[in-house]
């Protein structure tokens, strides 16, 4: 048996390629829109990938099920619960799906979704009997589990969901031996979970033992615990859950739709017309020159996901990037289902250089130079855009908490008379704050290079909040 993880940093998401060596038989499990990488291998190692599984509708990206369907011809396959525009085979409780001496079978373990299956494998080289792996998709997560109040179906409340996973989790998954190794869909920073871990796999024996999910406590107490202190979820994530069930456009076809240069004037015209301008480009570069009412959201850092909370999924996007960082930044919009995408600016911020009037720039200041403002006693209100648990574990004494989820909604709340010093925990959340208040009126603003992070290392005072708490 031939066992491929691949794993995508930027949406904490694993995928797996699983196929038996002497047959040249493949199949995909939980795929990311952009098959290349899976073709690429079939071809190299011989394979056909013949099958693809979804463990369940996911929300947190586009799937690549229909992409391997139209250029694989692969068959998709889906928990018997699920319903969906496209052709798929539904499997249940014992389904088996074999090929050479491979051999899939289905557990349906429902409770992050009413459809959710776990695949369990089975090398047949070594064991018909033992598994080698389970596939647990979002039911079992390394140090942790689903969330059951992600998404909540018609007709289901999340503590209906949280019964089902307490089911699924200890009457299907840890009845598995302790050896299988367990193979999740995410990793740490995943929001479809609150402390997943980072390690590649664990077995379900480590599982048993360390999870903290998973110790004995009645059904009532996992409830309760498995739905309290989730993070936020993005909006994009029920646009995504839907889009998965859909027969739509491959991304291959959205590319060619979008991949498209754009003069400026276009781009203007555009966004007068409502249209959203997203600058991929590194902080340092955006603040120092961009096109007046962009938003940047960098390419280096979990770029979709962001994207995916700030933008409007409905309304048009231009994409300003570095010189040959184009497709990238379209087709990684594509990743969670942002096909709206007219085109991209033609040579840039080049295209500018003409129009001095269309660009804005944003000052950005170094945390032991924000310190000697604030010590001198300069009217300057500290504005930190991390979320209220970030805020409460360490922050600038006197500042102010607006997480950049909200601060579109809550802007109205920041005090407009005085400049603002923006940060957040590394540089990358603040500079997207930035761009959204320049958007909003606001000219005063210092972006504070390396957030939080550099004004501790600089050894400068922070207020514990939390610490606070559990000592009063």
């Amino acid at each position: 048996m031939f066992l491929q993880r691949y794993y995508l940093n930027c949406l904490a998401h694993a995928s797996y390629m699983v196929a038996d060596e002497e047959t040249g038989v493949a199949a995909i499990i939980d795929p990311q829109r952009d098959v290349d990488q899976y073709l690429e291998d079939a071809r190299e190692h011989g394979f056909q990938i013949r099958y693809v599984f979804l463990t369940h509708f996911h929300a947190d990206f586009v799937a690549g099920h229909l992409e391997l369907k139209e250029r694989a011809g692969a068959k998709i396959y889906l928990g018997a619960r699920a319903e969906a525009e496209f052709d798929f085979v539904p499997v249940k409780d014992g389904d088996t799906v074999e090929f050479g001496k491979v051999r899939l079978q289905v557990l349906e373990t429902p409770g992050h979704t009413p459809e959710s299956i776990s695949i369990v494998a089975y090398d047949l080289a070594k064991s018909d009997r033992e598994p080698f792996a389970v596939f647990t998709g979002d039911t079992l997560f390394i140090g942790d589990v689903g969330r059951p109040d992600l998404l909540a179906s018609i007709g289901y409340t999340s503590d209906q969901l949280a019964d089902m996973l307490y089911d699924s989790l200890h009457g299907k998954l840890m009845q598995l031996p302790d050896s299988t190794r367990v193979y999740p869909a995410h990793g740490a920073g995943s929001l479809c979970g609150k402390q997943l871990g980072d390690a590649e796999y664990s077995t379900i024996g480590e599982q048993r033992k360390y999870n903290y999910a998973l110790q004995p406590m009645s059904r009532e107490e996992f409830r309760r615990m498995v739905t309290a202190d989730q993070p936020e979820a993005p909006a994009y994530f029920v646009h995504d859950a839907i889009l998965n069930r859909k027969e739509r456009p491959v991304l291959d076809e959205v590319l060619r739709q979008n991949l498209r240069p754009l003069e400026l004037d276009e781009v203007l015209k555009i966004a007068e017309e409502g249209g959203q301008l997203l600058d991929t480009r590194r902080q340092v570069d955006f603040a120092g020159a961009h096109l007046k009412g962009s938003t940047n959201i960098p390419l280096e850092g979990r770029y979709a996901t962001w994207c995916g909370t700030i933008l409007d999924k409905d309304r048009p996007i231009v994409v300003i990037a570095d010189e040959g960082r184009e497709e990238e930044s379209i087709m990684r919009l594509g990743r969670i289902g942002f096909d709206h995408v007219k085109g991209y600016l033609k040579d840039g911020i080049a295209a500018l250089q003409d129009r001095p009037e269309l660009i804005g720039t944003i000052a950005r200041i170094t945390a032991p130079a924000l310190a000697e403002k604030l010590r001198q006693g300069e009217d300057l209100l500290v504005l930190d855009v991390r979320t209220e648990k970030e805020w409460q574990a360490g922050h600038i004494e006197g500042s102010l908490n607006v997480p950049l989820s909200h601060l579109r909604q809550r802007v109205d709340e920041i005090p407009a008379d005085k400049p603002l010093a923006v940060h957040c925990q590394s540089g990358y959340r603040s500079s997207i704050a930035c761009s959204l208040l320049e958007q909003a009126g606001r000219d005063d603003l210092f972006d504070v290079v390396g957030g939080i992070q550099a004004w501790i290392r600089a050894s400068l005072p922070v207020e514990d909040q939390t610490r606070a708490a559990a000592t009063s």
